[in-house]
C-alpha cells in the first residue's frame, strides 16, 4: 500500500543515490535559469528561476482580490490592488536566488527540489515600499514581528499550512522592501505571484512571499512552518540551527562552446574564448573581484560596471583554450571580504551552497 503523506508522514532520509521520483516531479514543476541566458542583465520573465511549494493559486478576478493588514495595528486595512497601485511607486533591479540552489551538489543530499546551481534570476520589480502600507496601518509599540501569508496552501511533513514568512519591524520598514505588482514592466505572471508579492532585496527568495493576501503585526515571534521548521541552516538533526536570511556571495558562468544533448558536457574549439558570467552577494554588498580558474590556476576576471545595488554584476575572461580536457571555475569576492569556497559546506537541508561553479570542457 502506498504511504499516505497526510496522516502518517514518513521522515525523509539523506541520500547520495539516484534522484527519487518525487524529486523528478518537483523538478518538472519548478525550473532554474538557463546558464546561457546569464548574458542578459535582466532575466526575461519566462526564464527567471521558479520555485513554488504548492499549487499556483487561481485568481479569477484581480479587482475582487484584497490585501488584509491586521494584528497589533491602530488601523486594520483591506486594500485592493488599485489602492496599492495608487501609492508612491518604486522600481528596483533585484537578483533573487533560491536558498536551496546547489542542494543536489551537497553529499549526502536532502530529498527536496534537486537544484544544481541555476536557481537565480534578476528582474526589475515594480511596486510600492511596504513601509507605505505599514505606516498607514500603524504598528503598536510592542510589535516584534510582521508576518506575510500567501494564498498557496498544502502539506509538508504532515503539516498543513499556507506559505508564510516574517520580518522584524526594522527590516519590514526598510524603504527597499517592496509590495510588487509588476515584473520587468508587466503584471506579475501567475507563477511569480500575481496579483501581489513581497520582494526583500538581498535575501534568499524564501522571504519574498508570493500571492500575498495577509499581513499581521505580532507581539510574539512568528511561528509559521516555513519560518521555524524550514529555511534554517543545520549541520545535524539535533542542531537548533541559524535562520537563512541574506544571500551568500556567489558567481556563475555561461558554459563556453556547445553542449552534448544528454550529458551537458561542453566542446570548445581551440583558441581565444571569451567566457562570461554574473556575480552577486547579499544585502546589496558590492562585488569587488571575480577570479577565473583553469585547472586550478586562478586569474582575475574583468568586471563590468555595477548595474544596481541589489543586482548581479557581469564579468568576463579571455581564455586561450588549448587542446585537451579542462576544468573551468569562477569565484567571487564581495565588499565584506567574503569569498566563495572551493567545496560546499554540509547543510542538513541543502541551503546556502555557494561553492565555486565548475564546468568540464573538452577543447579540440
Amino acid at each position: 500500500m502506498q504511504h499516505n503523506p497526510f496522516f502518517d508522514p514518513a521522515p525523509r532520509q539523506h541520500t547520495d543515490g539516484l534522484f527519487a521520483r518525487e524529486e523528478v516531479y518537483l523538478a518538472n514543476r519548478n525550473h532554474g535559469a538557463l546558464l546561457e541566458m546569464l548574458r542578459h542583465e535582466v532575466t526575461p520573465a519566462g526564464l527567471h528561476y521558479l520555485l513554488n511549494h504548492f499549487d499556483v493559486p487561481y485568481v479569477p478576478d484581480a479587482e475582487a482580490w484584497r490585501l488584509h493588514v491586521g494584528g497589533r495595528v491602530s488601523t486594520p486595512l483591506s486594500l485592493s490592488l488599485e489602492d496599492i497601485r495608487a501609492l508612491p511607486p518604486k522600481t528596483l533591479r533585484v537578483t533573487l536566488e533560491c536558498a536551496g540552489s546547489g542542494r543536489a551538489n551537497i553529499v549526502p543530499r536532502w530529498p527536496s527540489m534537486p537544484w544544481l546551481n541555476t536557481a537565480v534570476g534578476t528582474s526589475e520589480w515594480t511596486g510600492t515600499p511596504l513601509s507605505n502600507v505599514i505606516e498607514r496601518a500603524g504598528l503598536a509599540a510592542d510589535v516584534v514581528d510582521v508576518s506575510f501569508t500567501g494564498a498557496d496552501r498544502g502539506f509538508d511533513k504532515g503539516h498543513e499550512h499556507e506559505y508564510g514568512r516574517s520580518l522584524t519591524p526594522d527590516v519590514a520598514m526598510h524603504n527597499d522592501v517592496l509590495l510588487v505588482y509588476a515584473m520587468n514592466g508587466q503584471p506579475l505572471l501567475p507563477q511569480h505571484g500575481f496579483p501581489l508579492r513581497l520582494i526583500v532585496p538581498g535575501w534568499y527568495g524564501m522571504a519574498s512571499v508570493k500571492w500575498l493576501h495577509r499581513i499581521e503585526a505580532l507581539t510574539m515571534p512568528y511561528d509559521g512552518y516555513e519560518q521555524v521548521q524550514s529555511y534554517i541552516y543545520k549541520t545535524g538533526a539535533a542542531d537548533r540551527g541559524v535562520p537563512v536570511t541574506q544571500m551568500r556571495v556567489k558567481s556563475l558562468m555561461v558554459p563556453p562552446g556547445v553542449p552534448d544533448w544528454f550529458t551537458g558536457a561542453r566542446l570548445v574549439e581551440a583558441g581565444q574564448v571569451t567566457v562570461y558570467g554574473r556575480a552577486w552577494s547579499g544585502n546589496g554588498a558590492p562585488i569587488t573581484k571575480v577570479e577565473f580558474g583553469i585547472d586550478g590556476a586562478w586569474s582575475n576576471a574583468e568586471l563590468d560596471p555595477p548595474a544596481a545595488k541589489y543586482a548581479w554584476r557581469g564579468w568576463r575572461f579571455d581564455w586561450d583554450a588549448s587542446r585537451g580536457e579542462h576544468e573551468l571555475a569562477c569565484r567571487a569576492t564581495d565588499d565584506n571580504g567574503q569569498t566563495q569556497p572551493l567545496t560546499p559546506a554540509f547543510d542538513r537541508g541543502g541551503f546556502g551552497n555557494n561553492a565555486v561553479h565548475k564546468v568540464q570542457v573538452t577543447v579540440r
